[in-house]
């Protein structure tokens, strides 16, 4: 139809290069015109080879969040598995930065293919990077974005803008002089590029939108302090504290266990992910709105990217950002009803 020979049209099915611009105009129009679309299913089994993939992320057994996201690695292994991709899990301690290193060197020893990483520490991230570029192994970032690190794709949320709506959502109905508390909980906050990010859209907010009278402090707390449960009933205990944005998902469930004890005391709270802890709380009204990253979902469509691009050559997208879900009291029943979280 095109008027070219097989050879041609092979090599621009498979962008195998050395066809002339005239023939791949001709080509690609005949494709158009008959709705080509590649069986990816017969490519896949044409193949003798299989693929490996690491995934490297924080424990899960000390994390409900990282335990969601373990979830979503058991899921992509049982769905990839029949298309010969083998993924193995790499866990590093969430409080240990260079054990993100140690833990991504012994994923690089197993020779992957390809590999999805959480890299919640900067420096050490941009170490393991320049590793995976050097042995020229293509990898996927979720959770956590780098944009210097020039990864094959990114799936996660837009975190500055994270912020961003978490200060609006302090903000609603609230027109006179306000004392802030940002908690950053059991984090470097310092190498935390995640943590960062949302601060800094949490703070922009307020500098460009409210015009009453405000103070934001941030605080770095180590829950394991034995004097944590203090520090936050003091500051619970100022009278000029109206509401508390916790940046982690964990911790959020902490600090509304501890409002709880004091029922008097009118405190907005803000946190992210529908963990089991923290449903129990926005549902029992301690936890105002709920900032939901599906973090399920972000490491399966990660390695799902991965496979894809190794399977099938197929393009992904350099960024896939998930939407700002806003969970309140009033929509988490029918949210949870959907199956979508």
């Amino acid at each position: 139809m095109a008027g070219v020979s097989e050879g041609t049209v092979d090599r621009v099915l498979h962008n195998r290069g050395n066809v002339s611009a005239k023939a791949l105009i001709k080509v690609n129009n005949v494709l158009k015109k008959i709705h080509y679309k590649p069986n990816l299913i017969a490519r896949s089994l044409r193949r003798s080879k299989n693929f490996r993939v690491s995934v490297v992320i924080p424990e899960p057994n000390l994390d409900p969040y990282w335990a969601e996201v373990n979830a979503g690695i058991i899921q992509a292994i049982g769905e990839w598995g029949h298309y010969g991709v083998a993924i193995e899990p790499f866990f590093y301690a969430h409080d240990g930065k260079l054990s993100l290193e140690l833990i991504s060197n012994q994923a690089l020893k197993s020779k992957p293919d390809g590999m999805v990483i959480a890299p919640i520490f900067y420096p050490q991230a941009l170490q393991v990077f320049g590793q995976l570029q050097k042995k020229g192994i293509p990898y996927v970032l979720f959770n956590t974005n780098i944009p210097e690190s020039k990864p094959l794709s990114f799936i996660g949320q837009d975190l500055f803008q994270s912020g961003k709506l978490a200060g609006q959502l302090m903000s609603i109905g609230n027109e006179t002089a306000e004392e802030i508390v940002i908690l950053h909980i059991g984090e470097d906050v310092k190498d935390s590029v995640y943590l960062m990010e949302k601060e800094k859209g949490f703070r922009e907010f307020y500098e460009k939108n409210i015009h009453y009278s405000y103070k934001i402090t941030s605080l770095n707390l180590d829950s394991g302090d034995k004097s944590f449960t203090s520090k936050i009933e003091s500051l619970i205990l100022r009278e000029s504290i109206t509401g508390i944005f916790v940046t982690t998902s964990k911790a959020v469930s902490t600090i509304a266990r501890i409002l709880k004890d004091y029922p008097d005391i009118i405190i907005r709270l803000i946190g992210y992910d529908m963990l089991e802890e923290n449903l129990k709380h926005l549902k029992g009204g301690l936890i105002n709105f709920l900032i939901n990253q599906n973090p399920k979902r972000q490491v399966f469509q990660g390695i799902s990217h991965m496979a894809n691009h190794l399977l099938f050559k197929k393009e992904i997208p350099r960024t896939e950002l998930f939407p700002l879900e806003v969970i309140t009291q009033q929509n988490v029943d029918s949210y949870i009803a959907s199956g979508i979280h």
